[in-house]
């Protein structure tokens, strides 16, 4: 029904590369750990070791089912190049057909 709704889970993480990111993200799909994920380029300014570093990154936002996130964010975490990874996940709520659609993609 239009106007309904339901929660679904926003696994974010960022990669250095390109081949990084279509590798993650074409594996979480493929795998059905994430219905979706885009792909979105960002600049972050962090500390790494007694250095401000700032360095193009690409952004990986993985849409997936709640209790689904548990288990793509340790297969991020096993497949990501980097030492200390971010791996944050959001609960939001969607449009219910979306959801729907969602759970169809994902196991979980």
């Amino acid at each position: 029904m239009a106007g309904d709704e339901a929660t679904i889970a926003i696994v974010t993480t960022t990669v250095p590369s390109q081949a990084d990111a279509r590798r993650l993200a074409a594996a979480a799909v493929q795998q059905r750990l994430a219905a979706c994920v885009q792909v979105e380029a960002i600049v972050s300014h962090y500390a790494w070791q007694g250095s401000q570093c700032e360095d193009a990154e690409l952004c990986l936002v993985c849409k997936t089912l709640p209790a689904a996130a548990p288990a793509l964010r340790a297969w991020l975490r096993s497949q990501h190049p980097y030492e200390v990874p971010q791996l944050l996940t959001h609960t939001v709520q969607a449009e219910a057909d979306y959801a729907q659609w969602m759970a169809q993609q994902v196991d979980g």
